[in-house]
């Protein structure tokens, strides 16, 4: 199949197979006669994998560590569990993050209680100038994103 049955197939867009492809998630197809890319079976169920684990949030150096088992089903799969466990982690650690934004946005919009045209608005006025410690932008070594530092090692690329 070419390209676009296999992004219908497995609801990828073009550009991500591509992409999938270069980072060598996926292996590089074969080509027709007319140089065509040529997609089989073992694509569609190595992208549904892929996409699977995108849609559990994980890293691509995640999902590469994943796929090595996946290649080598005789291994020890100890790894495999340490992956998840480490998953788990940044999930439960970006889980209290989202909570304490939560809390800080409801802060905020507990902040104003006034729809009448001519007030200044109290949520405007405070993100506009926050008072210390609220709503302040936490520096870059503060945010504990595990896919930000996978997308660090190759800047200008899209998963």
């Amino acid at each position: 199949m070419k390209i676009g049955a296999l992004a219908v197939a497995t609801a990828t867009q073009i550009e991500t197979i591509r992409f999938y492809e270069r980072e060598g998630l996926i292996a590089t197809p074969g080509r027709s006669a007319g140089n065509f890319r040529l997609y089989d079976d073992s694509h569609v169920q190595r992208l549904v994998f892929i996409r699977r684990c995108r849609g559990s949030d994980m890293a691509l150096d995640e999902i590469r560590t994943l796929l090595h088992f996946i290649d080598r089903p005789g291994a020890d799969c100890g790894k495999v569990n340490q992956v998840l466990d480490d998953h788990i982690g940044h999930v439960a650690a970006r889980i209290k993050e989202l909570r304490a934004l939560e809390t800080e946005l409801r802060n905020l919009r507990s902040r104003c209680q006034s729809t009448s045209p001519g007030q200044a608005c109290a949520i405007l006025q405070e993100l506009n100038h926050p008072q210390a410690g609220q709503l302040a932008p936490l520096p870059a070594s503060e945010i504990h994103t595990h896919v930000g530092a996978v997308r660090r090692r190759k800047v200008g690329t899209r998963a």
